[in-house]
């Protein structure tokens, strides 16, 4: 459907997380939105892009909402290189500090 995710989707699929796509044409807006929804055990992280078409056909990408676990406000983003590279370093930090504090489960 839309190509230019193809790299979040390689990032994903290297880090372990599963992911689904959804797609929703709003009635009255002229952009469409695409919604990826992300996580390890639950899919808790959202990434919204909004995006038109040119006069050519091709698919502009106007808008990219990352909103991961527990954050309030969506960080907003111009093209996927930049979420990208927030994701790397967001996720690395989440994984550094799983690794420093184990789950109940890992304890017992």
């Amino acid at each position: 459907m839309i190509t230019m995710l193809s790299r979040t989707k390689q990032f994903l699929r290297q880090h372990n997380y599963r992911y689904e796509k959804s797609y929703i044409r709003p009635l009255m807006a002229p952009e469409s939105v695409y919604v990826f929804k992300f996580g390890r055990d639950s899919l808790n992280n959202r990434v919204i892009i909004r995006y038109g078409h040119t006069w050519t056909g091709r698919q502009r990408i106007n808008e990219i909402d990352l909103r991961l676990h527990k954050q309030k406000h969506p960080r907003v983003f111009q093209n996927e290189a930049d979420m990208l590279d927030y994701l790397e370093t967001r996720l690395a930090q989440r994984d550094h500090k799983d690794a420093e504090n184990p789950t109940d489960a890992e304890k017992i």
